[in-house]
Parts: structure tokens; sequence; C-alpha cells
């Protein structure tokens, strides 16, 4: 049996996937194994989650999804997508802060990679966390919060130290989002009027196809922030009509936009949830640099336009407030990400991604752990100071190395 991820461009070498049906069954299975990996929705686009030894997912332990309303909290299964456990949150009152592109992806493999939204206020979905249960390399389970030390390096894992089995989240209540398009900012506007632009409402993003006009559009999604929506705005233009994030793609799938309200989960993602994400038809790359270089880190990539605009599909610019996760990508400083959505070619995009990660060099890039890069392993763990405890961690939950795989070893050691 062949075992790939969404992309289909990583063949697991575990012939199948396990689906334990409780935390019992999955911690005989870990104690069992001598390597064992947990895979979530197969949205990473390298070996994170690859493994010679047992596959396992937690889709199949029961649901769960326990509101606190007194904490303002919820317990959630691990295995639980996105989209679902937003639909019974606002049913309840409740939201989160922020959501990802897809909200198809399940919680807890969004936060063992430190997947994000955008918005300057608001971290990467991973800052929500406020408990964690899982296995660990020992068969034996453990639950860790904010009040344990090991807590902040345990959140953004990369699942190094066990099966996260659930995941207690903080809510806010919910609210209404209204979502506007532009087309058309120019590329004078990103230097002179970038900070403005991206701060401008609760949620920012800027679509380009790094053709050399500037940027294609962008996706406001303003929540109680006074975003006015003029009809143009730093010389863009209001769209007339729905759009797509890749201009010739049809808008259909997309979630509702030219400024009708709803609710928080229909609105910050940028596609619904009953649209199913194609497959096999992209490759993803995303780094991030200090928000105060990000200007510089713009400029750096518009000189080597013409190499990235022939294998891209859409490149995404989005802001992630800072954190104190261990391994989270905005560890210890604001930050702005260039996301790349490449065409499913990847000898074609391997050498443009390496004229990427050159051009972004200079401003201390950290890769999303879960797309392609190729960045120097030494140049990634020098950009985590405290990369060491999280090592010291993995020792003392996983001493028999058993969550250790390729992928780890290389960039972790």
């Amino acid at each position: 049996m062949t075992v790939t991820n969404w992309a289909r461009n990583v063949v697991f070498q575990a012939g199948q996937v396990r689906r334990p049906s409780s935390v019992d069954e999955l911690r005989a299975l870990v104690a069992g194994s001598d390597r064992v990996r947990a895979l979530g929705t197969g949205h990473s686009f390298n070996e994170l989650a690859d493994t010679t030894g047992e596959l396992v997912s937690v889709a199949g332990l029961p649901p769960v999804a326990e509101i606190d309303r007194e904490a303002a909290t919820v317990r959630v299964s691990a295995g639980t997508r996105y989209g679902e456990l937003a639909t019974i949150l606002h049913a309840a009152g409740f939201g989160l802060r922020n959501l990802g592109s897809l909200p198809h992806i399940s919680v807890g493999g969004a936060c063992a990679t430190g997947t994000h939204g955008s918005g300057r206020r608001n971290g990467n979905l991973a800052t929500a966390v406020s408990g964690l249960e899982l296995v660990t390399g020992t068969g034996d389970q453990l639950a860790l919060d904010p009040a344990d030390d090991r807590f902040a390096g345990a959140v953004v894992h990369l699942g190094a130290l066990g099966v996260v089995t659930h995941l207690t989240l903080d809510l806010v209540p919910t609210f209404e989002v209204r979502q506007f398009v532009y087309d058309g900012l120019p590329a004078a506007a990103v230097a002179d009027c970038f900070d403005e632009v991206l701060d401008a409402a609760y949620s920012v993003s800027l679509f380009t196809s790094w053709s050399g006009r500037g940027i294609d559009q962008v996706w406001v999604k303003s929540a109680g922030d006074g975003f006015a929506a003029p009809g143009r705005w730093h010389g863009a233009v209001a769209a007339d009509g729905a759009r797509h994030p890749i201009a010739s793609m049809s808008p259909v799938n997309c979630t509702d936009q030219q400024g009708l309200a709803g609710p928080w989960h229909e609105r910050l993602p940028h596609f619904r949830l009953d649209f199913t994400p194609s497959s096999g038809d992209e490759l993803q790359s995303e780094f991030f640099v200090p928000r105060g270089r990000a200007v510089e880190a713009y400029a750096a990539l518009s000189s080597i336009a013409p190499l990235i605009a022939p294998v891209l599909q859409i490149s995404e610019i989005r802001t992630v407030a800072a954190d104190e996760l261990w391994l989270s990508p905005a560890y210890g400083r604001d930050s702005v990400a260039f996301h790349f959505t490449w065409i499913a070619d990847a000898a074609a995009v391997a050498p443009v991604l390496a004229a990427v990660e050159a051009a972004l060099s200079p401003f201390s890039p950290r890769p999303h752990w879960g797309k392609v890069f190729t960045l120097d392993p030494a140049q990634v763990r020098a950009s985590y100071p405290r990369l060491p405890d999280f090592l010291a961690l993995r020792t003392a939950l996983d001493p028999h190395g058993r969550f250790r795989n390729s992928f780890t070893d290389r960039y972790l050691l």
C-alpha cells in the first residue's frame, strides 16, 4: 500500500497508517514500536511526518469538543479539523482568535508545526493552546499546561516529543468579520505604506505573482477595527466581484467577500469548509523574517522576480505576532511570512527555491516546518535560541528515540 501526503510529493516509508480507537491502544502501539510518527491531515510538503516504523493517525480516537464556559476554553481531540470545531464553537457563542487559510487542517497538526493566519496582533494557531495531552516515548500519558516550565517547549513540537491526543484552546466570544478585496496595489505602495496596509484591519493578506506589477490582490478581513473600505486605497481599487487568489481560477470555493458580514470561521479562512482542496497540484514553501526587515526582504525577492514567476502559482505575504513557543517560527519576534505556492514540478522549482533562500538569507529566515525548504540545517538550528532546551526535553520524553526520523535528525540533531 502506498501512503502519500496531501500533495503526493512525499511517499511515506510506512506501508500503512494505524488508527487506534483509544488512548490505551495508542499507548500500547507507541510502547511496542521502534519508530513511530503522528500524521495529521497530511498537509505538510516535506518528510516531517515520515518514518520507517509506524505511521499513526489520531483521527480514530473518540471525537471530543468539551467547552468550559467559565474558563472560556475548549478541550478538543487532536485529529479534529478546524472547520468542524469552529462550527461547534460558533453555535455555542465562542470563537478562536484566528484561523489558517484552509479550515480542513487538523488542530493537532497545525499547532505542532506553527501554522498561522494573519494579523499584527494575532499569533500563530499554537498560541491559543493552554493545555496539551500526549503519549510520550515511554507509552505514558502526560498533561502539560502553562504552569509547567516545559509547556512552551512542547506546543510546537514537530511530532518529536510524542503523539498529542488532546489540546485545550483559549476562546473568545464569537465575532463577525467583513472581507474586502482590492486589486492592483502598486509596487511603490509596498515600500511606502507597508505597515499601514498590513495593519489596516484584523487580518490582511497580500497576494502577488511577482510579475513586477506590485501586489495583485489585498485581502482585508475587518472585525471591529474601523476599516472604512474606500473604493480606492493606496492606489489599489476595490474588486468589482468575488476573487480567487489565483486570478485565473474561479472564486466559487472562496469565502464571501465584498463586505458581506459573516461569522469569523466563514471569513478568516480564504477557502470554504465545504470545498475539497485539490491534491497533487502544488508545492509550498514559506519563510518568516523579522517584521522590521520585511520591506528589505520584499525588495530582495523583487530583484529575482523573473526567476520566481514562471514556476509560481501565487505568493502570499502575512503578518504573525511574536510568541514564546520555543520552536515557533515567530519565536521572540514579530514576523512577516512570505509564502510561495509553486507548480507541481520539483525539478523546476528547486533552483528557484535556492535563489529565494539566498535572497532572504540576510534577514534570518525561519522556514515553516511543514513546507519545502533546503536551508542549511545549521542556519535553521542557529535561529532557535531555545533549541538546546527543546532537545533536552525530547531526551526526557522520548529516551528511546521512537519519534526521531531523518527530518528531525537533520534539522534538530
